[in-house]
């Protein structure tokens, strides 16, 4: 792998070394605007699609304030998110709650905030929800999986598409509304075969449905799965969603279409940049030591998968192999190996790109040494406080 110098004659567009110079590093930039072009971007890919933030991929307090300046939707999962919606004020009917599986007290923590849109894929979480029948609709969520998604997610969650029929008896008999169904094929889709197919077996689940008397269903949920270029071309975001309008074009006018983007929005919006700390020669390489790792921003390196486009500000010198390593003590605290490198001095900055998703967020404190501070640009926009006139 070959780093991509930022060329000597080019100012990046943000001053990353007197970000260093004033507030220390390792630093995470976040950057509202990339927030609101990726919405926009999406928005426009499938327009009548309702988008609901997956916020456990970056739940920083000010994306969640630039994405409700767009009224953009909220996909939550625990109550420790619904408490960051609270703190915006957000409106609940712009929630929907999507983990399949729900302590009593989660149901009710969403109840109280006033999301009532919910997520069930077994008979178990169905009956959780007699006692709110009342309260609720509910969507079945099917396990359709794409085999070219970097991260499989029907593994986990999602019945099978022939339980469906099943499920939705019981909820008639408990008397529970499944308003409809919704799957997600998993994240960073390689094509958009995986949503297409599954679309369509869900239009044909839902006609079923209808044709037995089963359930009048409303809503499809087609989960996220939208791509971000990292190291590998993939298709702009218009292109990707082609065949998948072409496959929602097909659903009976009455489906409202939902959508759960997470990595799409986030990622481009936050680069992270670490400071070169210590240099050794091992086994044939030169090792560079960030103040940075896999334990911090580069996390999503282990959960997430995920290789991060790198560059450093510096030019000079000839490439030669290198490695980049973390600041704690344990061995696999690596984010790069066998990447040519201009030889660096202590105090040479690193930069990671397409940093916003699932880096933040799952970054530890592992070795006591604290998560990269955050400092937002183009951050959301101060509405002026309105003062009565006596």
């Amino acid at each position: 792998m070959t780093v991509r110098s930022l060329p000597g004659n080019e100012s990046p567009a943000v001053d990353y070394r007197q970000l260093v110079a004033e507030h220390g590093s390792p630093l995470l930039v976040l950057d509202g605007e990339a927030l609101r072009v990726q919405y926009r971007a999406l928005a426009a890919a499938l327009p009548g699609v309702a988008l609901h933030y997956a916020i456990k991929a970056l739940p920083h307090p000010a994306a969640l304030a630039v994405l409700e300046e767009l009224d953009a939707g909220f996909d939550i999962a625990t109550a420790g998110e619904i408490e960051m919606l609270w703190d915006l004020s957000v409106n609940p009917r712009r929630t929907i709650h999507t983990h399949p599986i729900k302590k009593d007290s989660e149901i009710r923590a969403a109840l109280r905030f006033g999301c009532t849109t919910f997520v069930v894929d077994n008979l178990d979480e169905l009956r959780k929800f007699r006692r709110y029948r009342h309260r609720v609709g509910l969507l079945l969520r099917v396990g359709v999986r794409a085999h070219d998604a970097v991260v499989d997610l029907s593994r986990k969650f999602g019945c099978a598409p022939e339980e469906v029929a099943f499920l939705l008896g019981q909820a008639k008999q408990l008397g529970i509304h499944i308003k409809g169904l919704s799957f997600h094929v998993g994240s960073q889709s390689g094509s958009a075969a995986g949503h297409c197919r599954a679309i369509w077996i869900c239009n044909e689940l839902i006609r079923e449905a209808r044709a037995r008397e089963l359930a009048k269903l409303t809503v499809l949920d087609i989960g996220g799965g939208f791509p971000v270029c990292y190291d590998a071309t993939v298709p702009a975001i218009d292109a990707f969603c082609t065949p998948i309008r072409e496959a929602l074009a097909e659903l009976p006018e009455i489906i409202q279409v939902l959508a759960e983007p997470g990595r799409f929005l986030a990622a481009p919006a936050m680069t992270a940049i670490a400071s070169v700390v210590g240099r050794a020669w091992r086994g044939g390489q030169r090792w560079y030591y960030l103040d940075d790792g896999v334990y911090g921003a580069f996390s999503g390196q282990i959960y997430d998968h995920a290789r991060y486009p790198l560059s450093t500000l510096s030019s000079e010198g000839e490439l030669q192999p290198s490695v980049l390593a973390g600041p704690t003590c344990d061995s696999i605290d690596v984010i790069a190996e066998d990447i040519q490198l201009p030889e660096l001095a202590i105090g040479d900055l690193v930069i990671g790109r397409m940093m916003g998703a699932y880096t933040w967020a799952s970054a530890s404190e592992f070795n006591s040494l604290p998560i990269p501070r955050v400092l937002v640009v183009n951050g959301p926009v101060v509405k002026p406080t309105l003062v009565r006139v006596a």
